[in-house]
């Protein structure tokens, strides 16, 4: 639908603003959970830097999707209901370049699976390590843990190199796992104690009590068996990612020849709509 005057399309122009007004309020919505995530952290840790150990902090991520969905949603909003070029541009480019890091990267990871699964788990190792010293770390670990029925990395004895959990420490956790690692129905804090000790437990008795698959294939497994469910969701973010860069575009086309006809030399007899003649 367009005006008599107007080359720019209504349907077009208002499909673009709601579209993105959806993502900026998921975008808000992420970042606003992410920086309370934070805070918490910073006022139960006594830490005045907002950056400290941000390398190992999870909500750090969704700080980072979140400001990046806010800002492109906003340029799109504005943009759109602007008729803004500019703006309209920089959502349509930044758009085709993320969608163009997720196919490469798809396609990347598919075909290098394994020796990316091996440098995610040396890089990962320092989450093990800091397991007790940020709690949206710990938070993470253990949803992972319990959601994809996994324990420690690469196996269960991962957690050997938590101080709180090594075998060679004194303490009331020494040579366990935390208790995400257990199977049993009720959990309670200590139902992975001295599960890393093969003097106290027999491996038998030990699969029984915990998951001692890693985690790096445990989800890979998880991605494997739910794989028409995780490829419907990638193709369904691909499409909305495809749809917003293409009515971004036709948008830009449809304002630079509002422009054009505007700029075009009129006479004085030259009438302002052709059909009131």
């Amino acid at each position: 639908m367009r005006q008599r005057d107007s080359e720019v399309s209504l349907c077009i122009k208002y499909l673009l603003f709601f579209f993105n007004v959806f993502f900026w309020l998921i975008g808000c919505f992420i970042s606003g959970i992410a920086l309370w995530a934070r805070v918490a952290y910073m006022q139960e840790n006594n830490s005045i830097s907002m950056f400290s150990g941000w390398n190992l902090d999870p909500a750090f991520i969704f700080l980072f999707v979140g400001v990046v969905m806010f800002l492109l949603g906003f340029c799109g909003c504005v943009g759109a209901l602007r008729e803004n070029i500019c703006l309209l541009k920089f959502f349509s480019i930044s758009l085709s370049i993320i969608f163009f890091i997720q196919l490469v990267t798809g396609v990347l990871g598919f075909v290098f699976r394994r020796k990316i699964q091996a440098l995610v788990s040396s890089k990962l190792q320092d989450t093990i390590v800091n397991y007790r010293n940020n709690d949206n770390l710990q938070n993470l670990i253990d949803y992972s843990q319990m959601t994809f029925k996994c324990c420690g990395l690469v196996s269960y004895l991962d957690w050997q190199n938590n101080i709180y959990f090594n075998c060679s420490q004194l303490g009331p956790e020494s040579c366990s796992v935390p208790y995400s690692c257990c199977k049993i129905d009720r959990i309670n804090t200590y139902c992975g104690k001295k599960v890393l000790s093969d003097v106290q437990m027999t491996s038998a008795d030990r699969e029984m009590k915990i998951y001692t698959q890693g985690c790096i294939d445990g989800i890979s497994q998880w991605f494997m068996e739910h794989l028409i469910v995780v490829g419907g969701i990638a193709v369904g973010i691909a499409l909305l990612q495809v749809i917003g860069i293409v009515f971004a575009t036709t948008l830009i086309s449809d304002i630079r020849r509002q422009l054009a006809k505007w700029d075009q030399p009129r006479g004085w007899h030259t009438p302002l709509y052709p059909n009131d003649m």
